[in-house]
């Protein structure tokens, strides 16, 4: 009943920042190079990051406050805020802010500047990061990922994060299939957020990330949710 009372709550704010948008108004959700261009153009905005802790310390954008999306505290450390200045919102790959920004402006903030794709974009484009208070390891290297798929079976790769609802969602029929094909499929999963290196020698920006490989070589690739039948349809030599 509560999120009802809140998503009926927020509608009036959706549909007027959709008017907004096809007035002219210029839209709040900027690449990763906008973002950092608006963060110099703004430099006394505070910047939110709402990941994790044990993700923002592992490294984050300079300046950057951690306010858990997740976390208990987030409504309260939200009313202490000032709603009329500017506000930066990030997470790993903007699902998270995209929430958190959808929150805060129906909560009345002014203007809320979400980061496009996160900190997976952020990466992506090589912009800098303010070193995290612990040391991280960047995982799986490029060369151990391709030696994982030599194997005369096909191999589904699955890039995943634990805080990824769709990759939650999806996590159960890998394990099945995993089961059930053993003899013809081996399945990879790979945690995102401990193979920071590979995630961005292959270009992974968005999760979840499906792959297949047959004898080395890439066959399929879907970004986002996917289906148990439609997966296995995918899934011939």
């Amino acid at each position: 009943m509560k999120k009802l009372i809140y998503l009926l709550l927020l509608l009036p704010a959706l549909a007027f920042q959709s008017c907004m948008q096809k007035s002219g108004a210029s839209d709040s959700s900027l690449s990763a190079t906008e973002f950092a261009a608006k963060i110099k153009d703004l430099p006394n905005a505070l910047i939110i990051d709402v990941r994790t802790p044990d993700e923002f310390s592992e490294g984050h954008i300079e300046k950057a406050t951690n306010i858990d999306w997740n976390g208990q505290q987030f409504d309260e450390q939200l009313a202490g805020l000032d709603k009329n200045e500017p506000v930066f919102v990030y997470c790993l790959s903007g699902g998270r802010s995209g929430a958190a920004a959808s929150k805060m402006r129906s909560d009345g903030f002014k203007q809320v500047y979400e980061l496009e794709g996160g900190m997976m974009k952020w990466r992506a484009a090589h912009l800098p990061e303010a070193a995290g208070t612990v040391k991280k390891s960047m995982g799986m290297s490029q060369a151990e990922f391709d030696a994982m798929l030599a194997s005369d079976k096909l191999t589904l790769v699955d890039f995943y994060a634990d805080w990824c609802a769709p990759c939650q969602k999806m996590k159960p029929f890998l394990e099945e299939i995993a089961a059930e094909r053993k003899a013809d499929v081996k399945v990879l999963r790979i945690n995102a957020d401990d193979n920071e290196a590979l995630c961005q020698a292959l270009e992974i920006e968005s999760l979840p990330v499906l792959m297949i490989y047959n004898k080395q070589k890439q066959t399929f690739s879907h970004i986002g949710y996917l289906s148990k039948e439609e997966l296995i349809k995918e899934l011939h030599p």
